[in-house]
């Protein structure tokens, strides 16, 4: 049995009392809303806060909001569940509903959090195991060692970024709200993170995330596409998320496509994107440009599935998105 290491809890109910207490404990402090991620690293001693701040007592975290143009404001701490089941959110931004819905299973839904799952610590297939596990081969460059066993040549960890909810939150355009000892900023959720397995966040160490706004659709369209081993449960070993703005003649006019769980940070295809605009959605456009965002995934060993294949499921998975577009 994995048991958990010491620590000592708090329990905040204001946003500036729960950056307070990481500021006074730094390193040594972690935040927790479901603990979905966070507990099982503690059990694995991936990560070993002495001191632990709950900030499911934080009302405001988890509260869902929509305002006069229509854009929606979700608190970090709003689970899964709750998302999933708003009709709001499945009315107006169905996709957000969708995504959160494929991820792991209906139990933990209830527990797990948006803001946690787009703070989700990066998984590796060398990373992700006991300590006994991990000691006996040696450690990894992303705890306790000095290689990435997916490539030990390699001065950096390939560890992937396996959130559901970023490459979507990516492609809905929207900006995530952080909360720390200077003050509060808000970014767009594509800058939250960095291509670096071990260093895969822009949020500084005493931020909180408090929210994240999403912009409306507007009569743009946005999918999402997963690929894993099984139909629940499973991490994402391919996602990819599309957005784009037709108009009345079918021809597109913006377009964001994004894919997750191929890299360290969510991968947006920029040249994909180019190639949509000013074309209609027909089959000959979306081959190619499936074509196109295949390109920069390269998956590695980190990994469920063969690499091969899981470089060969990208473009099926992008036509896959791009063809829930079309009207």
């Amino acid at each position: 049995m994995l048991r958990l290491p010491v620590f000592s809890a708090h329990f905040p109910t204001e946003i500036a009392d729960a950056v307070r207490l990481k500021t006074e404990h730094g390193q040594s402090s972690a935040y927790v809303a479901g603990g979905t991620d966070l507990i099982p690293n503690m059990k694995r001693r991936q990560q070993t806060p002495s001191q632990v701040i709950d900030i499911r007592g934080i009302r405001e975290l988890a509260q869902i909001k929509r305002n006069e143009s229509g854009a929606w404001t979700l608190g970090a701490g709003v689970t899964l569940a709750h998302l999933i089941r708003h009709s709001g959110i499945r009315a107006e931004c169905a996709v957000l509903a969708e995504a959160a819905a494929t991820i792991s299973t209906p139990i933990l839904q209830n527990m797990g959090t948006v803001g946690g799952n787009l703070l989700l610590d990066t998984r590796c297939n060398y990373y992700d195991q006991s300590y006994e596990w991990r000691k006996a081969i040696d450690f990894c460059m992303k705890k306790d060692g000095s290689i990435c066993w997916v490539a030990p040549s390699s001065p950096r960890c390939w560890a992937v970024q396996s959130s559901d909810l970023a490459p979507v939150m990516i492609a809905l355009g929207a900006r995530v709200r952080l909360t720390g000892s200077k003050g509060d900023r808000t970014i767009p959720v594509a800058a939250l993170y960095r291509n670096d397995g071990m260093d895969f966040l822009t949020k500084q160490a005493d931020e909180l995330l408090t929210a994240i706004e999403v912009p409306p659709l507007d009569g743009a369209r946005a999918t999402y596409q997963k690929l894993r081993r099984r139909g629940s449960f499973d991490f994402p070993v391919l996602g990819v998320a599309a957005w784009a703005r037709s108009d009345a003649a079918g021809i597109v006019r913006e377009a964001r496509v994004v894919l997750g769980a191929v890299g360290s940070h969510p991968i947006q295809s920029v040249e994909a994107e180019a190639a949509l605009v000013g074309h209609p959605l027909s089959e000959e456009v979306i081959d190619e440009v499936s074509r196109l965002v295949a390109r920069p995934a390269k998956p590695l060993d980190n990994t469920d599935f063969t690499i091969g294949w899981r470089k060969d499921m990208v473009p099926v998975f992008v036509r896959r998105a791009l063809s829930a577009l079309v009207v």
